[in-house]
């Protein structure tokens, strides 16, 4: 289940296609934002000042934070924010005060990944779409009509699962990856010098020369880093290897080869600015140009949704969130799921985006905050791991992320200042989401106090009702319970109305870890209560598919035999009741009582079958 090990080149062309499809479509609006600001004088030592500048943004940020530094810091072979906040976690699980602080900053980081899902589809999207403006300005009109119809297309055929498309997602992404370092070559044979743009002289004098200015364009520099994120979240899918190769060999070639193009051709033609990417392109390849750019930007959007998917199901198995309806979209594939409720809720707010904002570069003022957030988080994260985590002596820890840390601060603070341009409507979506799952957790830790407090020990139970013992009715019944050792309400309920208990009876309780897998072999926890009763515990790790009723097949072994046809499932579902001064503010309470009245999915995210019944009826106040 860990990260693949063997190297192939359809590894590296995956992670080409997966993991740098959105880093890869930054080209398409990095420059032109940069310039577009009017905050640059338009000279040739400019230009060179900020192209050396996107290099070297690239170099630090990609190459040698995420590429060199981030990717080691592997949680059993998995990576992204969740699986850093869990690595961190564990390393400070002796300091309770500090690990909580990590969860809440960690959980805080992960929710705004929500706000970057609906700023990036839209943004590269649109700008795809934007290059039949270039082709006649008469298209100018139909720009968001296509965009919001290509989304929706999108968006329509997850259900359907990445299985089809995403065997195309290495090709074509290689094929944009050949086409912009064509284009960057083609112009650069035009100015061949703009190579010196290489040198960090040209950037450190930018600088130096324009504190202020510079400070204020990190904001729009961010752009050529979208997606970076990426490269750590899918190392479980790759590997560090080919995300490394991947990285050197084709990708950081191509995008230096297009800016360098991009800069020799604002040279030239300083009135390309408002466009420099599509103009680069002969009038020819225009319209295929733009057909692949939106293919391109389709393909990262669609990474990026997937994202949200498998992010969505961490955090619920972490328990900050529902159990919500999961769909699995392959028999094959355990990872590839689809869950309605995020991905129709990440369409709305993205066409509000796009319908709000109406440009590329008005949602450009939007993006940032929350990319720069996370790189930050991860950065903090990340010195917490090696320090903890890999016992590396203190003044190495410090030394090996202070740089990046005052990089992604200055970064940070540079896209604050477009806090009231749009930088507020990701915030917001995060805040909204982060909201959400705090008062989740709390909820339920509140609700389990309450719950623990009229708990009834379950051994004793059985004691006294098998002394009397009712009618037994064949099958088995399986009752899911948050605690092991105390009676389900469930089970209260069936003797209580139906006055009988079933020849086989299984207790069981899910527990999710902070880890990405636990094995097979370490699956289920199994202890005899007599009376062909069973108290069963299966552990799960944050990246493993639940599937509840294989996981119980390992009690065949233990004497107990689960028929599909005859196994009854039971789910206690509380009515919660919130009452005022139980630890959160009222509004909290009410929206918890409505998220719990909502979840209805816990069935399905079990992966319980049809006759899986859900138990209503006890009153619990928070």
């Amino acid at each position: 289940m860990s990260a693949p090990k063997n190297i192939s080149a359809g590894l590296i062309v995956g992670a080409i296609g997966v993991v740098y499809g959105d880093i890869g479509t930054s080209v398409l609006y990095a420059v032109k934002e940069v310039f577009g600001h009017g905050h640059v004088p338009f000279t040739v030592e400019n230009v060179y000042g900020i192209l050396s500048m996107f290099f070297w943004t690239l170099t630090v940020i990609v190459s040698i934070k995420y590429v060199v530094l981030v990717l080691r810091a592997d949680n059993e072979g998995e990576g992204g924010l969740v699986a850093m906040l869990a690595l961190a976690s564990q390393a400070v699980a002796d300091k309770p005060r500090l690990r909580q602080l990590l969860l809440i900053v960690g959980i805080f980081g992960t929710s705004l990944f929500y706000g970057d899902g609906v700023i990036t589809p839209a943004i590269s999207v649109l700008s795809a779409v934007e290059g039949l403006e270039v082709v006649s300005p008469h298209f100018k009109h139909y720009v968001i009509p296509i965009t919001l119809v290509v989304l929706f297309c999108l968006f329509a055929v997850q259900k359907r699962g990445t299985a089809g498309i995403g065997k195309f997602f290495g090709p074509v992404t290689l094929a944009w990856f050949a086409a912009i370092a064509v284009l960057g070559v083609w112009q650069i044979a035009h100015h061949p010098e703009i190579i010196k743009a290489l040198s960090p002289w040209y950037a450190l004098k930018f600088i130096w020369d324009n504190p202020g200015t510079s400070f204020i364009l990190l904001g729009a520099m961010v752009l050529c880093v979208t997606g970076a994120e990426a490269l750590y979240a899918d190392l479980g899918h790759f590997g560090k290897k080919p995300i490394r190769i991947a990285w050197f060999s084709v990708v950081m070639p191509a995008l230096t080869l297009n800016y360098l193009g991009q800069g020799a051709l604002l040279l030239e033609n300083p009135e390309a600015v408002k466009n420099p990417f599509f103009m680069m392109a002969p009038e020819w390849a225009l319209i295929p140009l733009v057909l692949l750019a939106t293919l391109s930007t389709v393909i990262a959007s669609q990474a990026l949704i997937t994202g949200a998917f498998s992010v969505t199901r961490q955090v619920i198995q972490l328990g900050y969130l529902p159990r919500l309806n999961i769909e699995h979209t392959s028999v094959r594939t355990a990872g590839q799921i689809y869950i309605p409720l995020v991905n129709w809720g990440l369409f709305v707010a993205i066409v509000m985006a796009v319908v709000m904002f109406r440009t590329s570069s008005s949602l450009a003022a939007a993006y940032g905050i929350a990319v720069t957030t996370d790189m930050l988080i991860t950065t903090i994260l990340t010195f917490f791991v090696i320090r903890y985590a890999w016992k590396l002596p203190l003044a190495l820890c410090i030394a090996s992320t202070a740089i990046f840390f005052v990089v992604d601060f200055l970064f940070f603070a540079s896209n604050l200042l477009k806090l009231f341009e749009g930088g507020w409507f990701p915030l917001l979506i995060g805040g909204a989401v982060f909201t959400l799952m705090v008062t989740w957790k709390e909820g339920r830790r509140l609700m389990g106090e309450a719950q623990h407090a009229d708990a009834i020990d379950l051994k004793s139970f059985l004691g006294s009702v098998f002394m009397s013992p009712p009618a037994r009715v064949d099958g088995t019944a399986v009752f899911l319970t948050a605690e092991p050792g105390v009676v389900p309400n469930a089970l209260l309920h069936n003797l209580k109305h139906n006055k009988v208990l079933h020849e086989q009876n299984m207790f069981v309780t899910v527990r999710n870890h902070e880890v990405p897998w636990i094995p097979m072999d370490k699956r289920i926890e199994i202890e005899a209560l007599g009376n062909h009763c069973w108290q069963v515990i299966v552990h799960y790790g944050f990246k493993n598919d639940i599937d509840l009723p294989r996981a119980l097949d390992n009690a065949r072994m233990r004497g107990c035999q689960l028929e599909p046809m005859t196994t009854s499932y039971f789910l206690s579902r509380d009515v919660v009741i919130p009452t005022l001064g139980s630890g959160m503010a009222p509004w909290r309470e009410k929206l918890f009582a409505q998220m719990h009245h909502n979840a209805s999915g816990a069935a399905a995210f079990l992966g319980l079958p049809n006759n899986a019944v859900v138990e209503l009826g006890s009153k619990i106040e928070i």
